[in-house]
């Protein structure tokens, strides 16, 4: 489910704020309650959620990252350059991609956001550490 949230803080707010979008997954609404993608990870985003193979493509990829390098920030790096590198090659190949490259071109655009929201919904929660009992 794909909405869009406004705010009333003002006129200039309020136009900044019209160009971005939110993601809201209601299963997943606890972990994943907004995440603003650009239109690229948008794009790239949408494909996977439509092409089973490729998603779980993905999913197994982003979990493998996160297993070897046991930190998801310095995962979402190198998952971020990757899913760069899968769009600029579905860009020479997938009809809908090779449009977006001839209007927007394939100047290099940030995928943080689609990494880290990869990461939030395909990865289980690590649990918190529990502080140590009887102290004192």
């Amino acid at each position: 489910m794909f909405m869009i949230r406004l705010r009333k803080e003002g006129p200039q707010k309020q136009r900044r704020l019209e160009s971005a979008f939110a993601v809201v997954f209601r299963s997943r609404a606890r972990r994943v309650a907004r995440v603003s993608l650009n239109r690229c990870e948008q794009r790239l985003f949408d494909y996977l959620q439509s092409h089973k193979d490729e998603r779980h493509y993905w999913e197994g990829k982003v979990r493998s990252f996160v297993k070897d390098l046991s930190d998801e920030h310095l995962a979402a790096g190198r998952l971020e350059s990757e899913l760069w590198r899968y769009y600029l090659e579905r860009s020479e190949v997938v009809a809908l991609f090779k449009d977006a490259a001839r209007h927007e071109g394939t100047a290099r655009t940030s995928m943080r956001n689609l990494a880290e929201l990869l990461i939030r919904l395909w990865i289980e929660p690590r649990p918190k550490k529990k502080p140590p009992s009887g102290a004192g």
